[in-house]
């Protein structure tokens, strides 16, 4: 239970840390699991956001981030091949939301596959949000032994107001493909990039660095993770940073803990998930937000 530290926004309350997922096939929307620690997770079930967003009507790769005003921003996948865009919504509880949206972040590029794990970050440097996300665009990039239908890179956008958005420029083209990358933030001018090398022979996760949350990034690391693991989000424990991610090879939940990004060490003995999560990201909320979920938990 976080208490009088400053994580997502100064907070003098009693914060408790909130985990968005889901479960496959992906068509039920958004589940919920809490913790007090941010290593033992209980669950608060689901669906608490049927998806209605993209053509497929399907909700992967919930991320989620509290903006200073604290509204809960959210942004996920809405189709798994064939889409262009991505779903928003925003909420201040997780049980009341806006009208879902559709953003069509990529229809300038008609040739492109997909649009996965769109992750959101709040830079407060700027007062902006920024979203990043993986895209295939064949023939676009070299690849090794990956299909042209499966090379992605990263792109973004910005928006202060979720109505108007900056045109998608490229973020990410670290040479290989790659998925799934999230934006931390140490300190001013200190930024790590956790993402997953999504090439077949690799399919692991590292980290990179830079002075700006929009890189450009450098000095990747060697893989931290086991072959066949992705979908990372961090949280902050005092002086460590928790990395969690999903370990699809071996059907489970893994982490690991850092206080440099350049040293992990495994904590899977340390931690306990709900059955079924999948991944999707870590914010906090107050015991009142939390009470009123557990109230109006959604279990089958």
């Amino acid at each position: 239970m976080l208490t009088g530290i400053c994580f997502l926004g100064c907070q003098s309350e009693k914060e408790y840390y909130i985990f968005t997922s889901f479960r496959e096939p992906a068509d039920e929307g958004l589940y919920l699991a809490y913790s007090e620690d941010g290593y033992h997770w209980e669950s608060l079930g689901g669906p608490f956001l049927p998806p209605e967003a993209g053509k497929s009507k399907i909700m992967r790769d919930p991320s989620v981030v509290r903006g200073p005003e604290g509204t809960y921003h959210m942004v996920w996948t809405t189709d798994w091949k064939g889409g262009n865009g991505f779903g928003y919504a925003s909420t201040k509880d997780f049980i009341q939301w806006s009208k879902q949206q559709f953003i069509p972040a990529m229809a300038h590029e008609p040739e492109v596959v997909n649009v996965w794990a769109p992750e959101i970050f709040y830079d407060d440097e700027e007062d902006r949000y920024i979203i990043i996300w993986a895209s295939t665009i064949p023939f676009r990039y070299e690849k090794g032994e990956e299909e042209e239908r499966n090379n992605h890179r990263m792109y973004y956008t910005t928006t202060k107001d979720f109505e108007e958005f900056t045109p998608t420029q490229l973020f990410l083209e670290p040479g290989f493909s790659v998925i799934d990358a999230v934006i931390v933030k140490r300190k001013k001018d200190d930024y790590v990039l956790v993402l997953k090398d999504n090439t077949r022979p690799n399919r692991n996760i590292q980290v990179a660095f830079s002075n700006s949350p929009l890189g450009p990034w450098e000095d990747y690391s060697a893989p931290f993770s086991d072959f066949l693991t992705e979908g990372p989000t961090v949280l902050k424990d005092g002086d460590k940073w928790l990395i969690y991610f999903d370990s699809y090879g071996a059907k489970t939940y893994q982490a690991v803990s850092t206080d440099d990004f350049e040293n992990f060490t495994s904590i899977d003995d340390q931690i306990s998930l709900p059955e079924g999560h999948k991944h999707g990201t870590i914010s906090t909320v107050s015991k009142e937000v939390l009470d009123n979920l557990k109230a109006n938990a959604k279990t089958k």
